[in-house]
This record gives structure tokens, sequence and C-alpha cells, in this order.
């Protein structure tokens, strides 16, 4: 470990002699500490694998049109220039409307308490997100912030339909 080494000198003069330890320190023992850090962390760091979040992806057996299901739906769709379109219900019924993501929150709240006055809770609500081709990633991140403000339970990302791209 250390050593203290004593050396004497033998001056006999006038002047006060002191005697000089040298000290020695000996690292060995804090190189092993390393080498045991550096293979415990390269350990740690290899045994730990990246997981992929699970999405479950709905799958409808049936084609049954259910009125009060689609009155509690509402449809988005994000466009270029920061515009959303959106409608409440059936597509084949429906009437386009545009806001901006500065609106979007009043529009989100309107039908959640249109729901509940139908339905008599909230968790009914669905909101259907559909970007375009034009929108951008920005606009995709605004209305998730949205959907986590407003307390959205229910959310699902879907295409823009031929149909709908037609009506736009």
């Amino acid at each position: 470990m250390a050593a203290i080494e004593n050396h004497q000198s033998h001056k006999i003069k006038r002047q006060i002699s002191f005697k000089k330890k040298n000290t020695r320190v000996d690292l060995t023992p804090m190189v092993d500490l390393g080498f045991l850090l550096i293979t415990f962390f390269v350990f740690t760091t290899t045994m730990n694998k990246p997981t992929v979040m699970k999405v479950d992806m709905p799958f409808d057996k049936t084609t049954e049109n259910n009125p009060v299901c689609n009155s509690c739906a509402l449809t988005v769709l994000l466009c270029n220039d920061d515009v959303i379109k959106y409608y409440d219900g059936d597509f084949s019924t429906a009437q386009f409307q545009s806001t901006s993501y500065a609106g979007i929150r009043d529009v989100i709240c309107r039908k959640k308490e249109f729901v509940k006055r139908v339905r008599g809770t909230t968790d009914e609500f669905v909101l259907i997100i559909k970007p375009t081709v034009e929108s951008s990633f920005k606009n995709f991140v605004d209305i998730t912030d949205e959907v986590t403000i407003n307390q959205v339970k229910r959310y699902y990302l879907d295409e823009v339909s031929s149909v709908e791209q037609k009506k736009l």
C-alpha cells in the first residue's frame, strides 16, 4: 500500500536538521477498482437491450353502424399551413369546419360536453386524427399535446380516405 521511508541526515552543523520522510503511494488497488467499475458498466449496458412500445391496433369484425357512437366521434384532419379541418360523426352527413391549433381545444371541449350530455360520461368520446400528406410532424405533436391537455381517453390515428381527400 503506502510506504514511508526514513532518511536520516548526519549533518552536525548549527542548523536544525529535520527528519524528512519520503512517502510513496501504491496505486495498484485503485487501478483494480477502476477495471472492476469499467467491466461492471460494460456488462450492464450490453445486457440492457432497447425495447419497443407495443401498439394495439383495433380489429373490427363487424361493419355495423351505430348512430349514437357516430355522434360521439370527432374526426380531425391535419392540413398544411397549421389549419385543422374537422367534422362530427359520420362522414356521409358531415359538414367540414376549419380551425387553428389555438381553437381546437374549444372544439374538443364542446364535443366532450355534448357527449357527456348525451351519454352521461365523457368516456364514450372518440377523437380520430387523420394527418394529410401536407401536414408536418409539428402538427401531429401539437394535436397529441391537445389530446393530453384535454384528457381524451380514446383517440385513433387513421389515414385520410380518398373520399375525404376529394372533399378537402
